[in-house]
């Protein structure tokens, strides 16, 4: 890709890919290939891919906003690009809706957006007051309904469970008493809460609500169920040789995605190595891995993008076990 397509991809406003060049490493955009951007956001991935191949792509968002983005791209690219609004976690039916073929690659960034989190209106974000939402589709229940209706046991179970806090009790029983005065409504409502409980002090690099705001956002947005979802999909999309490319940003997402494709490889646990050949079990291989460990971002990708820093790359090859039976999006 030449170096002004590359700017042009990278340089969308308020966001920056993380870890494209080692994305469209893993996937290998070909001519005449098709692929699917499960989370378009800004973009980048979609238009990398596209200038890098004589190819097609489906791009995936259930953000209203994203979705205008990307037909707003699809006047760039009218016969290669087809978006397509809707959950990645539903991504084989979005697929046969529009009867598209098993597809050569599908790359997932999970996550929120650099766009969602710099605008105030979206709620993702406390360094700007804004209404508490985090609802990726504006739709259902959002994080306000969820501190303001949930009990504090289960509030407590959300801050544990998605957030790893370990102040969950705590921050929850806050919550509690706050509420019963006047609903929290605002980010830095929010915000200054878990700061009564975990106060900030100097020389912290995290800010001490970040564990609160992202276990909500991923409640609200059933993210782990997504991402479960749409990996147990790419086994019948994928056509024999597609490649799933997934990039994580917290060990929540990567511990997923790694015992996915560790157990889709052949590789389980509590096998015994006492038993003869005939009573082991051997599980089928629908993934081949080329790297077990997944790929970091560079020292200069985390220097100029610091949303990078905790991100991971992880990448599995479709065989073609079952791929006939499987049947996919054809």
């Amino acid at each position: 890709m030449s170096s002004e397509k590359r700017t042009a991809a990278e340089n969308t406003p308020q966001h920056i890919p993380v870890m494209l060049d080692e994305v469209l490493h893993a996937l290998r955009p070909q001519d005449g290939g098709v692929y699917v951007d499960g989370t378009f956001g800004a973009g980048g991935y979609t238009r990398a891919i596209l200038e890098q191949a004589d190819c097609a792509v489906y791009g995936i968002d259930r953000d209203p906003e994203a979705f205008a983005r990307a037909r707003a791209l699809q006047r760039d690219f009218p016969d290669r690009f087809i978006p397509l609004h809707g959950c990645f976690g539903d991504v084989e039916t979005l697929l046969a809706t529009v009867k598209a073929p098993r597809v050569d690659g599908f790359v997932l960034d999970i996550g929120v957006s650099s766009i969602q989190l710099a605008t105030a209106a979206r709620g993702f974000s406390f360094q700007q007051d804004g209404p508490l939402d985090m609802r990726m589709s504006l739709e259902g229940p959002s994080a306000a309904d969820v501190v303001n209706g949930a009990d504090e046991e289960e509030l407590a179970d959300i801050l544990y469970t998605y957030g790893e806090e370990r102040a969950a009790r705590r921050i929850a029983k806050e919550i509690v008493a706050a509420r019963a005065k006047a609903p929290l409504v605002t980010t830095r409502q929010l915000a200054e809460l878990v700061h009564r409980v975990l106060p900030m002090h100097g020389g912290m690099k995290t800010d001490t609500a970040t564990k609160t705001f992202q276990a909500l956002r991923i409640h609200v947005n059933d993210e782990l169920g997504e991402l479960e979802r749409a990996m147990q999909a790419a086994e019948n999309i994928l056509k024999p040789e597609g490649r799933l490319v997934v990039v994580t940003f917290h060990s929540l997402e990567d511990w997923r995605v790694k015992n996915f494709l560790r157990e889709k490889s052949g590789h389980v646990s509590g096998t015994s190595r006492h038993l003869p050949p005939s009573m082991a079990q051997t599980p089928p291989v629908i993934f081949r891995l080329e790297n077990k460990n997944g790929v970091a971002p560079s020292a200069a990708e985390v220097a100029r993008n610091p949303r990078a820093r905790s991100a991971r790359l992880r990448m599995g090859i479709r065989t073609a076990y079952a791929a006939a039976e499987k049947g996919g999006a054809a």
